[in-house]
């Protein structure tokens, strides 16, 4: 049983989601993992155990409670759990180094964190009050515990903390974005509004909770009444089993998971395909290539690229199969917001010229926890009308419709001999050539010059012929390295940062490599 009401407030705070699924959609399927599922009334229960859990040991509103876990339903409970008890979420990857750790605890001073396994030294060491999964498991059991004795903290604003989000960190200390209950909330329903998912929708999240981009299918999901299915590392190597067998319809990836799927996919073809009919993608792009392969590989998908930062969520969504009109592009604006390409003096350009691309709507998270000068630095505030502007430090061009294309950071962007160019245009063109799966492409730096990266059945001779047909022979790298994989961040962006430190480690040559050429 359930003490949710029979018509929920439309939501205002982020736990709302939960308690609108579980009036509308009480006995669906809410969130599976491997060891079993949850339907939307049984969530709600487990959430408000954790909320009761939490209030046992003294965590109050605005605290923050840290979990440090895979992708299993427990975090789901826990995470509306914390919200309902007017306590801050702050999921922790679990491939965070210890000395990120270090900081991130430092900095948000949890009240309490939960792990499992060797994470418990590990984070027992570093901090206080830390619990192993296994003692929360059992309290997560609301038989024999009366709801009435909880009291559940629903009374918060949307000004209050959801949701402390720590940043990557791979080029500084993470950063703990600080996410209010309205933003989240618009974010989730601007997002929803160009994606569709629907009641009927399995949505696999094989991207880590977290990171935000797994974590708001479980809000999306919610709003929806869909269901969720978590899947781990060990486990991707079966996920043509979990579309198949869960019949998923929705699939967030990144162009690493991508690929595994391709793969997977090519080997399992005497089989019906799974009944897939969206790919989502944000984080890093998909290119081209790569998604004809997935629409090639599963024929009744779609594609939607999205381009976001956590610092507001989500920029742009392009509508499912958009990028058939417009390749390339990263989508429009969500409804209620707006995008602006910004030159060198802070003045929105033209559509076609590039600059720094600026935000502006409800959407805009809060700044950093206890970082007010990142903030101030970031978040432009008009003096005149109290507008706040992100700058994401990012780069790219509108077109007159306003589509935004993506083109990188401003590390991304380069000249050559005098003639600028991105990354982005010329990973695009070498993941054109039949045969390259993954690329990475290092601007010049010092003594090296312009240098590709592949994982390619080709010669490195034959990669650089190629894209000598496809650009300007100046945007052309000067060496192509043959490896047998790229490193990845925890995030599954390309690491880049690892293959410069490798490149200076070995000279010439990254780790693992075994052929190049130069270009005459």
């Amino acid at each position: 049983m359930t003490d949710a009401p029979t018509t929920p407030r439309e939501p205002v705070l982020v736990q709302d989601l939960l308690e609108k699924a579980v009036a509308e959609h009480p006995d669906a399927t809410a969130v599976t993992d491997s060891t079993g599922s949850w339907t939307y009334s049984e969530l709600a229960e487990h959430a408000r155990a954790f909320t009761g859990w939490l209030q046992e040991r003294g965590v109050g509103p605005g605290d923050r409670v840290c979990v440090r876990l895979g992708n299993v339903r427990e975090v789901v409970a826990m995470l509306f759990g914390t919200l309902r008890n007017g306590s801050v979420f702050v999921p922790l990857g679990p491939a965070l180094m210890p000395f990120h750790l270090t900081a991130v605890l430092a900095d948000c001073e949890p009240a309490l964190t939960v792990a499992a396994g060797d994470d418990v030294p590990l984070l027992s060491a570093l901090t206080d009050r830390v619990f192993d999964l296994t003692d929360v498991r059992s309290a997560l059991d609301a038989s024999g515990q009366p709801a009435a004795s909880w009291t559940v903290r629903d009374e918060g604003t949307g000004d209050d903390l959801a949701l402390l989000m720590y940043t990557s960190g791979s080029t500084a200390a993470p950063k703990g974005v600080m996410c209010p209950h309205r933003s989240v909330v618009f974010a989730v329903r601007a997002i929803a509004e160009r994606l569709a998912y629907q009641p009927t929708d399995v949505v696999l999240t094989a991207i880590p909770l977290s990171f935000d981009y797994g974590l708001y299918q479980v809000f999306l999901a919610a709003l929806a009444g869909a269901e969720v299915v978590l899947s781990q590392p060990e486990a991707h190597t079966r996920l043509m089993g979990l579309l198949s067998g869960h019949r998923v319809t929705v699939v967030p990836v990144v162009p690493s998971l991508a690929e595994m799927l391709l793969r997977l996919a090519d080997r399992g073809r005497h089989g019906e395909a799974p009944p897939v009919r969206l790919f989502t993608n944000t984080g890093a792009a998909l290119a081209g290539p790569l998604i004809e392969r997935l629409r090639a590989a599963f024929p009744k998908a779609r594609v939607a690229p999205m381009y976001g930062i956590t610092e507001c969520k989500r920029v742009t969504v392009l509508e499912p199969d958009g990028d058939l009109d417009h390749p390339g592009s990263v989508g429009r604006a969500l409804t209620g917001t707006e995008v602006l390409v910004l030159g060198e003096d802070g003045a929105p350009l033209p559509p076609g010229d590039t600059g720094q691309i600026a935000v502006r709507g409800p959407h805009l998270m809060a700044g950093y926890w206890r970082a007010p000068e990142l903030t101030a630095a970031r978040y432009h505030r008009s003096p005149v009308t109290g507008d706040v502007t992100l700058l994401t430090g990012d780069y790219g061009r509108l077109d007159a419709e306003g589509h935004l294309y993506f083109e990188g950071r401003r590390d991304d962007l380069f000249k050559r001999h005098g003639v600028r160019t991105s990354v982005s245009e010329i990973e695009a063109a070498a993941l054109d050539i039949e045969g390259v799966s993954e690329v990475a492409v290092l601007p010049p730096e010092g003594t090296r010059d312009l240098t590709l990266l592949a994982v390619t059945t080709l010669t490195p001779e034959q990669v650089l012929g190629e894209l000598g047909r496809r650009l300007e022979q100046v945007k052309v790298p000067a060496v192509c390295h043959i490896r047998d994989g790229l490193p990845l961040t925890p995030n599954g962006k390309t690491d880049r940062k690892r293959l410069r430190e490798e490149l200076q480690a070995a000279g010439t040559e990254p780790g693992g490599d075994t052929r190049e050429e130069r270009t005459p």
